[in-house]
């Protein structure tokens, strides 16, 4: 079987059975996938091989009153036997098509200074602006 890369809507659970090491940080729980899908502004395209899913690619849109809907990237993962392949671009690229496709004008993404593979696959893209800038994030538990 050739590689498959798929977007994921409500009630595609089935798809996200069967998963490669380290595709996701944790583990899937149904109930929170079957969440997620069902929001319309959150977005999941996953690659399948053999019926596993050996890498995945989430989004947000988010929506402005004051400016631009734009796509925030959340999460680009894949399996470590099947990366370096261009399974990430790919499922960066219909993702972008879809940002597009709900009238998102800008995506963005971010990563830690030291994630040497996941600077090199967006560094690699169409020229961004705004590239690299210093990014500070809080995190709060609720």
């Amino acid at each position: 079987m050739r590689m498959e890369i798929r977007r994921l809507f409500p009630g595609d659970d089935a798809f996200v059975t069967r998963i490669a090491e380290d595709v996701f940080d944790e583990p899937v729980r149904p109930d929170r996938l079957a969440a997620y899908l069902a929001s319309p502004d959150h977005l999941m395209i996953v690659a399948l091989f053999d019926d596993m899913v050996v890498g995945q690619c989430a989004a947000v849109i988010h929506r402005h009153p004051d400016k631009v809907s734009e796509l925030y990237i959340d999460e680009v993962g894949v399996a470590p036997a099947f990366q370096r392949q261009g399974i990430a671009t790919r499922m960066l690229d219909a993702m972008f098509d879809l940002g597009r496709e709900h009238g998102c004008e800008e995506a963005w993404v971010g990563t830690e200074a030291g994630n040497v593979a996941a600077r090199a696959l967006y560094e690699a893209r169409e020229e961004p602006h705004g590239l690299a800038e210093e990014f500070v994030m809080y995190v709060y538990e609720l």
